[in-house]
């Protein structure tokens, strides 16, 4: 991965030799493979058996998680927050494993679409509850810094499984819940 940094500093023009680049492709690596460590990461890991009897039958919502993920069509960064709730069926999962879920898949390369239906996925799967709603804002870079500079500009997608989906009431007080907070 250095090799190849170097070959990209030499292709925009610069000095591989250059002081301040010297040390470049070194740090360039380990931060793709920082940001890249979702590939080397599984469920049963992240979740680590943090699985747990409970007779809650309420949703249970955590808002506000910070993401950052790489486009896959520009490997540039996008942004933003993921809001993901579930209805538990006789177990619930440890609240920080939520979170862990969400850098699980965001540390790859993606598309916001496809990271919000695997979060939701994921945790329909874990979880086997009711239900699960999913919904991520972000801003990404590949649309603010190139082609059309929207500086301004939010994406925002969501997944909707289960009773999430097949009731209105359910996915009303996600959404309540979401945009109230």
């Amino acid at each position: 991965m250095e090799k190849a940094f170097t070959t990209i500093i030499e292709a925009v023009g610069e000095d591989k030799n250059r002081e301040g680049l010297l040390d470049t492709p070194k740090r360039a690596a380990k931060a793709m493979k920082f940001l890249t460590k979702g590939y080397r990461e599984t469920v049963e890991e992240v979740v680590n058996g943090a699985m747990f009897a409970s007779d809650c039958n309420e949703m249970v919502l955590v808002a506000d998680i910070e993401l950052y993920s790489m486009c896959e069509h520009h490997l540039l960064p996008f942004i933003g927050k993921c809001h993901v709730a579930y209805i538990p069926k006789g177990k619930v999962v440890g609240l920080s494993k939520i979170a862990r879920i969400v850098d699980m898949f965001a540390r790859r390369f993606q598309i916001q679409e496809n990271l919000t239906s695997q979060i939701a996925s994921t945790m329909m799967e874990i979880t086997g509850a009711e239900g699960v709603g999913v919904i991520i804002e972000a801003k990404h870079m590949c649309m603010m810094m190139r082609g059309v500079e929207k500086q301004n500009s939010v994406m925002r997608t969501s997944s909707m499984q289960g009773t999430f989906r097949s009731d209105e009431k359910t996915r009303m007080e996600f959404l309540s819940l979401v945009n109230g907070r």
